[in-house]
């Protein structure tokens, strides 16, 4: 009989349910790289999810895993038992999680919406960025590192670290800048990271995708003839200040090497993370002889295109206008 309970009690603390996730049918558990034994039943412990404590931890000491931490994040199923859980955990075999990058201004949010979402550290990634050594290897510079960063949902792992994240973006870069996209760039006579920073600077001048193309366009022709892009959105960028309403005087005399209003030629780097679309919209080469261009007086979102100085003044001045007649003066 004794032999039978023994048995019995040693089925129970192996095969046995001991995972409570109270109600819910799965829960993560994220188990922070460095971590030891200790670290990870306090998780375990203090969100309550694991019913016999004891029994646990002995089977975690008979399989070994006390001394075979593995940092990740791991699906926790409703009912595990304690083999099943240790067996998960001591495999490393953790559920990789969907990282997502959008359209994004600056380096520091960046760093931010991504450590946010896997373990890296926002300020090492940040620090990276900003680190032109690092950055060499890679043929980038902290004013083109952004652009290996396509948007896009990815996934990986929790517990990349910011070193193996700026590998994989660089992979998906040049997985996106394929034999299609790269002619149609070298046609142009612009290296992809030239494309990208143009593409940055359509971004914020329009949401309108069916207008993107023309308006490329217009800063392509002003390059072609060796004019300033005298873009607005350079001058927010290198005021960093992305609320401004009305460019003033004083903004158009900022000194910055991004200020297109001051500087000739493309600015260092992009002055944000360009979607898919409007890199596209840049390498369609749209044709077209305007030269300028503003914001239509009716608000809507779309731009008034001119040849000629004369008509874009006009246009110019319905625009400042409207902006007089809204009360908007900064």
């Amino acid at each position: 009989c004794f032999v039978g309970y023994k048995g019995f009690r040693l089925y129970q603390e192996i095969k046995q349910p001991n995972v409570l996730l109270h109600g819910k049918d799965h829960e993560f558990l994220y188990i922070a790289t460095g971590s030891d034994f200790k670290a990870v039943t306090q998780i375990l412990y203090e969100n309550n999810i694991i019913v016999d404590k004891e029994s646990f931890e002995w089977v975690a000491t008979k399989k070994n895993y006390v001394d075979h931490i593995k940092p990740g994040r791991y699906k926790l199923s409703k009912g595990m038992s304690n083999e099943e859980l240790i067996n998960m955990l001591r495999s490393g075999k953790q559920e990789p999680v969907k990282l997502v990058i959008n359209t994004i201004r600056t380096k520091d949010k960046l760093a931010g919406i991504i450590g946010r979402q896997i373990e890296a550290d926002s300020t090492k990634l940040l620090k990276l960025l900003n680190n032109n050594p690092f950055l060499n290897k890679y043929g980038l510079n902290k004013e083109t590192a952004v652009c290996i960063f396509i948007p896009n949902t990815y996934e990986l792992y929790w517990n990349t670290s910011a070193e193996e994240l700026i590998e994989r973006m660089y992979k998906e870069y040049r997985h996106f800048w394929n034999t299609d996209r790269m002619n149609k760039a070298k046609a142009m006579g612009f290296t992809p990271f030239e494309i990208i920073t143009i593409a940055s600077i359509v971004q914020e001048e329009t949401n309108k995708n069916d207008e993107k193309p023309q308006l490329a366009a217009v800063y392509l022709n002003r390059l072609k003839k060796g004019m300033r892009l005298q873009a607005c959105p350079t001058v927010k960028f290198a005021l960093n200040d992305f609320e401004i309403k009305r460019i003033l005087t004083k903004h158009l005399e900022t000194d910055s090497p991004y200020n297109t209003y001051t500087n000739y030629g493309l600015p260092p780097g992009p002055i944000g993370i360009p979607s898919i679309s409007t890199i596209d919209a840049v390498l369609k080469n749209v044709k077209h002889n305007y030269l300028y261009f503003c914001a239509k007086d009716d608000f809507s979102g779309y731009h008034a295109f001119a040849s000629t100085l004369e008509q874009h003044n006009q246009n110019a001045e319905k625009y400042q206008k409207a902006l007089d007649r809204n009360r908007i003066y900064h």
